[in-house]
């Protein structure tokens, strides 16, 4: 489908800007060293050698290895301010953090660490409303979501945002590089991101419980009473993941507790904004529903002494 995208692109001529050009790429889909070395190849032909070709752009290893400092610089900044929201009363709302990294997959990193680092200050300072806005902690998994107007209405319905796992969030994406001793920066960044890659393209059993497993404890991690699992139509992959999640988060893991899942297929716009208004407001009900009952079971349930006396 790729290749007959392009095919179109040439033949119809939508771009007549001199030096704009179009690559696309090959990507591994397991993890191994045919993979890595393929990845790195495509980097190699496909991204590096355009730029460097049609914009003179400095694709050195000495300008990849900056690049890397900038990258980690920003991924340390992120992840300080995300981990805000694992308080009980978070002092960053889910909207405020996805508009924040957003940014920073869409600008360039050089200039936004100063920015970042005076947000994180500022944060370190900001008191939190007295009483928590929001009605239940979620974690939201799935398909890119590259619209911050998603998480606003979410959180309009009363569910607070405290973890994302899905294109263009934070989970995983920010975790940073390691450039070891003997490989180049380039065969560094390609090891990264495709040993860390969640994406459901990536195959075999191992990766397929490892995604499951990845979210159960980033949930736990922050605190959230249920997961929000979310497709784009026609995008299979996240299709099969979505309905895998859901079996894998309730029932699969012999861990303790279960995740309450909310499954939503979504269009790439909010356009039915109103069907997905009701779908989370009843799922924060049951949320608090659940949250209930628990505190009710444990109030009501005897204790040592008192089993102890009915022997």
């Amino acid at each position: 489908m790729m290749n007959r995208c392009v095919e179109n692109m040439e033949l119809l001529k939508t771009m007549d800007k001199e030096k704009f050009f179009y690559e696309y790429m090959e990507i591994p889909m397991k993890c191994d060293d045919n993979g890595l070395n393929l990845y790195t190849l495509q980097c190699t032909n496909h991204i590096l050698k355009p730029l460097a070709e049609n914009f003179g752009i400095d694709v050195s290893d000495a300008a990849i290895r900056e690049s890397v400092r900038c990258h980690n610089r920003v991924c340390e900044l992120i992840r300080a301010i995300g981990d805000f929201r694992k308080e009980e009363n978070p002092r960053i709302t889910g909207y405020e953090f996805h508009i924040i990294t957003l940014a920073t997959y869409a600008a360039p990193q050089d200039m936004l660490i100063e920015k970042l680092e005076e947000t994180l200050e500022e944060l370190k300072t900001r008191e939190p409303e007295p009483k928590p806005w929001f009605r239940a902690r979620v974690m939201v998994t799935g398909a890119e979501i590259d619209d911050p107007e998603f998480t606003k209405m979410l959180e309009m319905c009363g569910a607070m945002v405290v973890a994302d796992r899905y294109c263009f969030g934070s989970m995983p994406g920010r975790e940073q590089i390691e450039i070891r001793d003997g490989e180049t920066a380039l065969d560094a960044i390609a090891r990264h991101y495709l040993y860390n890659n969640h994406c459901p393209r990536a195959m075999g059993p191992e990766n397929l419980r490892a995604r499951k497993l990845y979210v159960y404890n980033k949930a736990m991690e922050y605190g959230a009473e249920g997961v929000i699992i979310e497709s784009m139509k026609f995008c299979e992959y996240w299709g099969y993941e979505r309905a895998q999640d859901s079996a894998w988060l309730t029932e699969g893991f012999a861990l303790p507790g279960t995740l309450p899942v909310c499954q939503i297929e979504r269009d790439y716009t909010c356009a039915a904004s109103g069907q997905l208004r009701t779908r989370f407001q009843a799922f924060v009900e049951s949320l608090e529903i659940k949250r209930i009952q628990a505190a009710c079971l444990l109030y009501t349930s005897p204790s040592p002494r008192d089993m102890r006396r009915s022997r």
